[in-house]
């Protein structure tokens, strides 16, 4: 085996991935317009939805639904059609396909198979509000949407606690309210954030403040409640050296013993508060991810 890639196979056809607009039909490019327009077939999230693009487009193009229910099952019978020289593409409901969307299934069994892929980038969302969120974006972390119990989304949240980059999300709006509730209390009602909604649309609008000052508008504007929203959170204020001895304490632990048990050693031996060890334990065990 020499380690470089096998070519495609020969006479295959293609899968394009294709970013359509997240709100301005207008924002589609050309070069989407015409891979749209010459394609065999259409993966879509929505008929129904993306039918409105066609119509503006004034396409009729063949089409297969392709969505988090069913795309496993289909992926097999859509490689073997590019396989056999079709040209395929791929359309989610707003924005880049995969990104919080279909899509991942199929790409890993192409890149299996050796089968190619382009992509025609365009509108999305999550960058869109970062860049117009005024916050660091030199370095950022994607977190698309938390879970939607509270419990879960506030162990989330716990284990992003120290994440030093700028945080993207998406998130609904009937839960946005009780997700910017938990971060203020979680990381400071201080902590900078934009919650960006309604992007490239008539009503779009860039809400720039502080956690606290985001949940007291909710309440008091729940108008804003509404709409598509990605919410940009400031990065967490740089590793003070209290942390870092900490960190280097728990690292040994957390080798060898359960969370709860590292901390209650550490918090023994150092006299650091059981809350401070508490955070900087699940931080860590975050950072390592699966075994």
């Amino acid at each position: 085996m020499n380690g470089h890639a096998e070519p495609a196979e020969s006479g295959a056809g293609q899968l394009t991935i294709i970013a359509t607009p997240i709100g301005n039909l207008d924002d589609l490019s050309l070069r989407a317009q015409r891979a749209i327009s010459s394609a065999a077939l259409i993966l879509v999230e929505d008929r129904r939805h993306a039918q409105r693009l066609f119509q503006h487009l004034g396409v009729q193009p063949k089409t297969l639904a392709l969505h988090e229910h069913n795309e496993r099952a289909l992926a097999p019978q859509i490689a073997q059609r590019i396989a056999a020289g079709e040209h395929i593409a791929l359309l989610s409901d707003a924005g880049m396909p995969l990104i919080s969307d279909p899509g991942f299934p199929l790409l890993a069994l192409l890149r299996e198979q050796r089968l190619p892929v382009t992509i025609i980038p365009g509108p999305n969302a999550a960058l869109a509000a970062l860049a117009l969120s005024g916050l660091p974006s030199d370095r950022f972390s994607f977190e698309g949407f938390l879970p939607a119990k509270g419990g879960a989304r506030r162990a989330r949240l716990q284990a992003l606690q120290l994440e030093p980059r700028s945080m993207i999300f998406y998130e609904a709006p009937h839960r946005i309210s009780g997700t910017l509730a938990d971060m203020a209390e979680l990381w400071g009602a201080d902590r900078g954030a934009a919650l960006c909604r309604e992007l490239t649309k008539m009503y779009e609008e860039c809400l720039r403040d502080s956690l606290g000052g985001l949940v007291a508008l909710l309440q008091t504007h729940p108008d804003k409640v509404r709409g598509e929203m990605t919410l940009v959170v400031a990065g967490a204020p740089e590793q003070t050296q209290e942390a870092s001895d900490a960190d280097q304490l728990l690292s040994p632990l957390l080798a060898e013993l359960p969370l709860a048990q590292a901390v209650r050693i550490a918090a023994n031996q150092s006299g650091m508060a059981h809350r401070f060890l508490y955070t900087r334990a699940l931080a860590l065990t975050s950072d390592q991810g699966p075994a």
